[in-house]
């Protein structure tokens, strides 16, 4: 009897593990805001702005996998871009005063998502989707001027990977990320967007997908 209950829990121990419950997906590439820019820029202006609407793009997701094909988990992802430019502006006499700005964004997302695969089907060529609901912030951040904001965002990415060993994968994912504020925090001071003027937050990404299963 106590041989059997030892075979039996050795055997459900190594099911457990072989079942692989546990899936965790870092990415790192590069994003682009699809947000159209003001009219009426100058080229200087136009150069500055193209410099922040493209940037490096890193997240990290953590499933339980419930079933087959089913994950249950958390994702965060933080999007970065810079940009420096020569800009003038003309004060209320029409003098032009030229100065070089510096500007750093940082738009991150963090909040619970589901994925679907065919991780545990016996091929190496894999499959996943995964959508997230969470919340989006943005900050923005010009000499001593910082801006912020926070809203309602959707994340969702698609991806191919190989198996290159039975605990890790590894292969390329399109994601997509969306949101739009309607008021942001400058150092202090609320401002409400007109309707024409949101911040949009939307982007597009390519990245490189590691998974790890336990």
């Amino acid at each position: 009897m106590i041989k059997k209950l030892i075979a039996i829990s050795a055997f459900s121990v190594s099911c457990m593990f072989s079942a692989q419950k546990i899936s965790i997906m870092p990415s790192v590439g590069y994003a682009w805001r699809t947000a159209k820019m003001p009219s009426g820029l100058n080229y200087q202006e136009k150069q500055y702005l193209k410099g922040l609407k493209k940037g490096v793009n890193f997240d990290i997701s953590a499933y339980y996998n419930l079933n087959t094909q089913l994950g249950l988990g958390v994702k965060y992802s933080n999007y970065s871009a810079s940009s420096d430019g020569r800009l003038s502006v003309a004060d209320n006499n029409g003098q032009i005063f030229t100065a070089t700005v510096s500007t750093k964004d940082k738009i991150t997302f963090f909040g619970p998502a589901l994925m679907f695969s065919n991780f545990n089907e016996p091929t190496r060529h894999k499959l996943f989707y995964d959508i997230g609901l969470g919340v989006m912030t943005y900050k923005t951040t010009t000499g001593n001027i910082e801006g912020k904001g926070s809203t309602l965002g959707l994340e969702a990415d698609f991806g191919y990977q190989y198996q290159v060993a039975k605990q890790f994968l590894i292969g390329p994912k399109f994601g997509f990320t969306a949101g739009t504020l309607s008021k942001m925090t400058y150092n202090g001071m609320t401002y409400d967007f007109p309707d024409d003027e949101k911040e949009g937050l939307t982007r597009v990404s390519l990245s490189a997908v590691a998974t790890f299963r336990f």
